[in-house]
């Protein structure tokens, strides 16, 4: 009996294990050619990162947190896990990929693309991103 309870048990941590580790991989986005063909308008002077940093704070904080480490106040209840905005693998990621990823969104990552209508607003976004 008891060389069966243990057998179930480590059955159920296996499962609830594999399911974590499943759920925690993240799968590729799949950028449209359009996008992958963009390039950033105006480079991160200090004006555009001081607008994207607002503009940040205000629309991406609660998720991605206030220094873009992807601890925000409403991460730990998404099932998708953050991006660290300040890794270098993030840092690698083309401009204009960054900026299908945060205006186009896909899943839990929600559409902007009505809340941020301004061309240079979204740029100003990506440039901060750039400057974390």
């Amino acid at each position: 009996m008891k060389k069966f309870l243990f057998t179930a048990l480590t059955i159920v941590f296996a499962m609830s294990l594999f399911s974590f580790v499943a759920s925690e991989k993240k799968a590729a986005w799949d950028i449209p050619a359009k996008y992958k063909a963009m390039k950033i308008q105006k480079k991160g002077d200090k004006e555009s990162i001081a607008l994207g940093k607002t503009l940040y704070l205000k629309h991406c904080k609660a998720c991605h947190g206030s220094a873009g480490k992807g601890d925000g106040a409403k991460a730990a209840a998404l099932k998708t896990a953050m991006d660290n905005f300040t890794t270098p693998a993030f840092k690698a990621i083309p401009d204009g990929n960054k900026y299908y990823m945060a205006f186009v969104g896909r899943g839990e990552m929600p559409n902007f693309e009505k809340k941020i209508v301004d061309e240079e607003e979204r740029w100003a976004i990506i440039n901060y991103l750039n400057s974390l």
